[in-house]
């Protein structure tokens, strides 16, 4: 199932770039972040509500709480830099370029997490990023 789940992703991140390139055109992208922020909390804690999950909050462990705190903080400013990326750049080079973050993930994971890579899951991430230098080089 999670494989559905990450086409989905990638779908609705190609939609995210596209809509964000037209709405950062002509205000500026910080303010362009914020607005979409306030959207995305409002459909996930519609989401958290509406599933009777808000009486969960009460039991996630202070370690969670740290944590989901720092993805949120990586997050923002993921957000925010890709942002001014999109204001200045071409959709069609900056949404490749960011995608290095798969392989920055691959390498964090093996390093911090301990997960397995393979010979497999290097040879993607080199394709990616030579994939990546490819779009950096005008």
């Amino acid at each position: 199932m999670w494989k559905y789940y990450a086409l989905l992703s990638a779908f609705f991140a190609a939609l995210t770039a596209v809509f964000a390139k037209i709405g950062v055109r002509d205000i500026n992208s910080d303010l362009a972040t914020a607005i979409r922020t306030v959207v995305i909390l409002c459909i996930t804690w519609g989401m958290v509500f509406f599933g009777n999950h808000l009486g969960e909050v009460r039991g996630i462990p202070r370690n969670t709480w740290f944590f989901l705190i720092l993805s949120g903080a990586a997050t923002g400013l993921s957000w925010l830099f890709y942002f001014k990326a999109l204001q200045t750049g071409d959709v069609s080079r900056v949404a490749p370029v960011d995608k290095l973050s798969v392989v920055m993930t691959i390498c964090l994971s093996f390093l911090f997490l301990k997960e397995p890579v393979s010979l497999r899951v290097v040879i993607g991430a080199l394709l990616i990023t030579a994939g990546s230098i490819v779009m950096l080089v005008k």
